[in-house]
């Protein structure tokens, strides 16, 4: 009788557990991530379900090149996961105003999140925000500190500092000054242009009256960078013309250049190949004293597929994405990646540390040509490409860059006509 009692409990608790597991919602992730699998999988998703019992996640990235295509055709056959990773600007606006994302802009943690952050997956008009967001990457300069060291150099601060430590880099003949290559030509915008341009424009005010067709390209603030890249092609080492992305990146892990204009992603790739001390340093004002400026440019978000059949589950996913729990295990697993929330999450790499001090110090901005400016043709972002490149070379001056890039913008957009 005892067994037979013992056999309908262990039967009633096994019904009562399979009913519990039953109630549980499973909500999904598309993601075009497919590279922090595992930091899901083993922090994140542990992490949120922990914290929230009866909500299960699944983490489902596609290969980067084919995410978009893969997720339009999810989306158009009613298939797709219930929380969308958005790329920033103009792709995730489209799925927005497709109807395939949702208005989060009463979303509790919202508010933890400011203007610039949350300005590329908004509505022109600012009256809409469809993505959480999760991650910037920030630019500068990444330098080896034992070549700084054997040569005696300081950390420039201004811009006849950052000169003076490059000639005396090159006068040493030691270490290739700086790594950089014009054949890929987005290095040169990117890590050139957008990265020392903002102390000219000013950031966000700039960027924004270029918007409005309050300022032109062939105004000084935008011309001046131009004339400041033109200076670097004499410190990129022989052959700089020919030179790829991941030449680039070799010369300096391997210790032959001294000073790599970077992206904050660079973090974890360059910790793992080089064998020397690296620090970061910020791109030099003009004059000591000037207000400082970086771009801290918004990479990744999350927003809600309209069709999902789990709005309150991925909403308290959402809102647990815009917690400061969910920025300090994002950020610290991916050192480079920083969290754009308001929250002060502290950096366990170093190198990564140094990056994100900056936004105490300096205004953020993103990068001038990503929102609404480069929806036409000419296509402004690639043709800035080409513009920092010749600038690079010298087979154009700076005027005439600002003359045809401003042609270029006036003849599909009309606050530049």
């Amino acid at each position: 009788m005892k067994t037979r009692n013992a056999l309908l409990a262990l039967m009633a608790s096994t019904c009562l557990a399979g009913a519990a597991a039953a109630q549980d919602t499973t909500i999904t992730i598309e993601s075009w991530r497919n590279d922090d699998l595992a930091l899901w999988q083993e922090k994140i998703i542990p992490a949120f379900e922990a914290a929230n019992p009866g909500i299960k996640v699944k983490f489902t990235p596609s290969a980067p090149a084919e995410y978009n295509a893969v997720l339009n055709s999810k989306l158009d056959a009613g298939s797709a996961g219930d929380l969308i990773t958005c790329r920033p600007f103009d792709a995730s606006l489209a799925l927005y105003e497709a109807g395939h994302l949702v208005d989060l802009s009463d979303l509790a943690a919202m508010a933890n999140f400011s203007d610039v952050a949350k300005s590329a997956w908004q509505t022109d008009d600012g009256s809409a925000t469809f993505c959480v967001p999760m991650a910037s990457v920030i630019h500068g300069f990444i330098y080896n500190k034992d070549a700084f060291a054997e040569l005696g150099l300081e950390v420039p601060e201004t811009e006849d500092e950052f000169f003076a430590v490059l000639d005396a880099i090159k006068e040493d003949g030691t270490y290739i000054p700086m790594a950089m290559g014009t054949n890929d030509q987005w290095e040169a915008a990117t890590m050139g242009y957008n990265n020392i341009g903002p102390n000219y424009w000013k950031g966000e005010e700039g960027r924004l009256a270029l918007i409005k067709g309050e300022q032109k390209l062939t105004d000084e603030a935008w011309v001046a960078p131009y004339a400041t890249l033109a200076r670097w092609g004499a410190y990129l080492g022989d052959g700089y013309e020919a030179q790829t992305y991941p030449d680039s990146q070799n010369l300096f892990t391997l210790g032959r250049a001294a000073i790599y204009p970077a992206g904050s992603w660079e973090i974890t790739g360059f910790n793992a190949l080089a064998a020397f001390e690296m620090g970061a340093f910020k791109p030099p004002v003009k004059n000591a004293g000037d207000t400082c400026y970086i771009s801290d440019h918004t990479d990744i978000a999350i927003g809600l597929n309209a069709a999902s059949p789990n709005m309150e589950a991925a909403k308290t996913f959402l809102e647990w994405v815009g917690s400061e729990e969910f920025a300090n295990i994002y950020a610290n697993a991916l050192p480079g990646f920083f969290s754009l929330s308001n929250f002060d999450v502290p950096m366990e790499d170093p190198l990564a540390q140094e990056f994100v001090s900056w936004r105490s110090e300096c205004e953020s901005t993103i990068r001038s040509t990503y929102q609404i400016l480069s929806r036409g043709t000419p296509n402004l972002e690639n043709e800035t490409w080409g513009a920092s490149v010749a600038a690079i070379k010298g087979t154009a001056t700076p005027e005439e860059l600002g003359q045809k890039l401003q042609e270029g913008l006036a003849s599909w957009y009309a606050p530049q006509q």
